[in-house]
């Protein structure tokens, strides 16, 4: 009932009813309000039961949810693939393309043999002449 309320707002709400009604009309004052909301609510009810009756045979399964626009689209849309959206979809989908790509790199990965690569060979002690400045890399301070 009070889906868009807190525990607070509604503590807030009670306290300002008991406040403004006080402790004596507040039970009566609910008891109104409730008959009201049932009052309101067989109203819609057979307004609904008349309307569906009024429809024919035809609309025996009619449901007003079904009128608000995300219930029809998803009704009406995305479950029928009257459209043909399931084809679209999957001309749409790269999985199936990837997949075949995938497999073809794995094939010739593993078809043709690897040969050995041998690393060159790089000397991992300093040199005597690596501090001299013809080996010192060359910085230009206006690059950056």
């Amino acid at each position: 009932m009070f889906f868009d309320m807190g525990p607070l707002e509604v503590v807030t709400l009670a306290i300002l009813a008991v406040l403004l009604f006080g402790p004596d009309k507040l039970p009566e004052i609910i008891q109104n309000v409730v008959g009201f909301l049932r009052k309101v609510r067989e109203f819609s009810d057979s307004a609904k039961e008349e309307i569906r009756s009024e429809l024919g045979p035809e609309f025996r399964d009619f449901e007003f949810e079904d009128l608000h626009p995300k219930t029809f689209v998803r009704k009406h849309v995305l479950d029928g693939d009257s459209l043909g959206l399931d084809e679209i979809r999957s001309a749409l989908d790269p999985r199936a393309d990837l997949a075949q790509v995938a497999d073809a790199v794995r094939e010739a990965t593993t078809e043709s043999p690897r040969e050995p690569v041998t690393p060159e060979h790089v000397s991992l002690t300093k040199d005597a002449q690596s501090g001299s400045p013809a080996h010192a890399a060359a910085f230009d301070p206006d690059a950056t």
